[in-house]
C-alpha cells in the first residue's frame, strides 16, 4: 500500500488485506452510529375524516416533523370517491394551513393512482412562503 505517494522516493508499506478492510468498515460503523437517519414518514387520511381524527392526526404529524423526518400526508380514496378529489385538496389544504409555522413544502399536491398527496418538511425558523401559497390558494 502506498503511504506517501508524494515524497521522494514514495514510500510504500506491506499490509494485510483483510485487515485494512475490517479497519475500513469499523470506521464507517463508527461514523454511520452519530448520524440521525431522517426518513421519509407517511401519514394517510381519508377524504371524509373526522374533527378529533384530524386532530390526532395533526398530533402525529407535528411528532414527526419535530423528529426532522420528511412527512408524506397521502388522502386514499376509495370506489367512486376519487370521482371527488376537490375533497381531497381540500383537506390537504387545510393540514397545510394548520401547519403552516412548522413545515415547508417540498412536493404541491399530485395523484398517485388512487392517491392524492403531498411532502413536507420540517421548517427552518422563519415560516416558508409555499405552504402558505398552498394553502391560500384556490381549486
Amino acid at each position: 500500500m502506498e503511504v506517501a505517494p508524494n515524497a521522494d522516493p514514495p514510500v510504500c508499506r506491506l499490509v494485510d488485506y483483510g485487515k485494512l478492510r475490517y479497519a475500513y468498515a469499523k470506521r464507517d460503523r463508527e461514523s454511520r452510529k452519530g448520524q440521525k437517519n431522517a426518513g421519509l414518514r407517511e401519514v394517510r387520511f381519508r377524504p371524509n375524516i373526522g374533527a378529533h381524527d384530524m386532530d390526532s392526526k395533526l398530533r402525529k404529524v407535528r411528532e414527526l416533523i419535530g423528529d426532522g423526518s420528511k412527512v408524506k400526508i397521502t388522502v386514499r380514496f376509495r370506489g367512486r370517491e376519487v370521482a371527488h378529489q376537490q375533497l381531497g385538496l381540500a383537506l390537504l389544504k387545510r393540514v397545510a394551513d394548520a401547519l403552516k409555522e412548522e413545515v415547508r413544502l417540498e412536493k404541491a399536491p399530485a395523484m398517485e393512482g388512487r392517491a392524492l398527496f403531498m411532502i413536507l418538511l420540517p421548517a427552518p425558523q422563519r415560516g416558508d412562503q409555499k405552504v402558505a401559497d398552498l394553502a391560500d390558494a384556490k381549486t
